[in-house]
């Protein structure tokens, strides 16, 4: 985020996002952090959304938390309604509203958004405004400048989820290593056609 020539980080965490050829790892650390005081170390920025769609979040967990229960209740109503999941652009397309229409009084949330649906694994990432990027891997967050690196370097097209969370977890160590806001433990969201799958690690 840009304010007046500076650059500004989200307060507190190192959030990944990676499409696979069969799925999608979403995965952060889970250390809650104000300033120089740690709040928590057992927070999660990782969400389920529906159970193809999964969030994973940098920011206030207050604000996270908010965000993806709205997000859950649109996929929900959309089920009912169309009769079939809603997909995960649509679903990144309903954070995006929520995102802008707060603009004034924004979320302090960057969010990866990750799924599969008929189209098959996509990740899109959110900023406080609502902007809406497609990607095949991300990071957001404090540490997210020493996890892309690390994800820039390894990433390749065609990886299995195994080796997309085995990536996950380095890019995360390698951020927890540098970045005081970040630690203590990664939670992993796992998506394949067949659902979801949470891990938690705890160092």
């Amino acid at each position: 985020m840009d304010i007046q020539g500076q650059y500004v980080a989200i307060p507190g965490a190192t959030t990944v996002g990676i499409v696979c050829s069969d799925g999608v790892v979403l995965a952060s650390e889970k250390r809650v952090s104000y300033g120089n005081f740690v709040l928590s170390r057992v927070g999660k920025k990782v969400f389920k959304i529906a159970d193809h769609i999964g969030a994973a979040c940098a920011g206030l967990v207050s604000d996270m938390q908010i965000l993806v229960r709205e997000v859950s209740v649109y996929a929900n109503l959309f089920k009912i309604e169309a009769g079939r999941p809603i997909s995960v652009k649509a679903a990144a397309k309903v954070m995006s509203n929520l995102l802008f229409s707060s603009r004034l009084l924004p979320y302090i949330t960057e969010t990866i958004i990750g799924g599969v649906d008929e189209e098959g694994p996509s990740v899109y990432v959110l900023d406080l405004l609502g902007s809406t990027i497609p990607d095949k891997y991300a990071a957001v967050g404090s540490g997210a400048e020493i996890a892309i690196g690390v994800l820039e370097e390894s990433y390749r097209e065609g990886m299995t989820v195994e080796e997309g969370r085995d990536l996950a977890i380095r890019a995360i160590k390698s951020a927890i290593s540098r970045d005081a806001m970040s630690g203590d433990g990664i939670d992993i969201l796992i998506i394949t056609k067949n659902g979801i799958k949470e891990e938690s690690i705890r160092f």
